[in-house]
């Protein structure tokens, strides 16, 4: 059974929270992730503030919105290179995956900062807003599970210690580079070109023949 396309109404609306939401981002990005004001959210958009509240109540509906997006693009951008590539390895595909994830980190360091590190004070996602960022969670413990089944990685990659010391390591090699060169590429900065070496020891620890 097909879905009704939204009316007119909703899809101004919905072009109207897509905005606010852009503008916020790029305050964000500009004054600093927990500086977000609604008044200057409102101004950039040129309404009244009693205006943007039919849209969002509080600046926390705002971040608990940007949070939700951000984790679909970085659950999307994961999903597709992992769907494009053109290995059936299952470290690679692993591997391809992470990649994909950091290299989004590095070129969205406010959807990163609200994402991965407590820079708000006080906020707490939704659970709707925090399901995308559980699936991405859930696929990297699926490719962990598919190395361990495939006699690549020991059962111990797939526990939560392995998950654990996988985001740990992840997430450390970006909060380094995004702490110590912001602007650097992926491919060029000092901390994040490390990502293949920190991968291959997890590997490594990881190793079937483990204990």
């Amino acid at each position: 059974m097909s879905t009704a396309a939204p009316d007119r109404r909703t899809r101004r609306r919905q072009g109207t929270i897509a905005e606010i939401l852009d503008v916020a981002i790029e305050l964000m990005s500009s004054e600093g992730v927990a500086a977000l004001s609604l008044s200057a959210v409102a101004r950039r958009l040129g309404m009244r503030p009693p205006s943007l509240y039919q849209y969002f109540p509080s600046k926390m509906a705002i971040y608990d919105a940007l949070f939700q997006r951000g984790a679909e693009l970085f659950l999307a951008s994961q999903r597709e290179a992992v769907a494009a590539a053109a290995t059936g390895d299952v470290l690679e595909l692993h591997r391809i995956g992470t990649t994909a994830f950091a290299r989004w980190s590095m070129r969205n360091p406010v959807y990163s900062q609200l994402l991965f590190w407590r820079t708000i004070p006080g906020f707490v996602p939704s659970p709707e807003a925090y399901a995308p960022a559980q699936e991405a969670l859930a696929d990297v413990r699926a490719q962990l599970q598919a190395g361990v089944d495939g006699g690549r990685l020991h059962p111990d990659a797939a526990s939560e210690e392995g998950l654990a010391v996988f985001t740990s390591i992840t997430a450390g090699v970006l909060s380094q580079q995004l702490a110590n060169e912001p602007d650097a590429s992926f491919d060029e900065g000092r901390f994040s070109r490390l990502l293949p070496v920190v991968l291959e020891m997890f590997y490594r620890y990881y190793a079937p023949t483990r204990g």
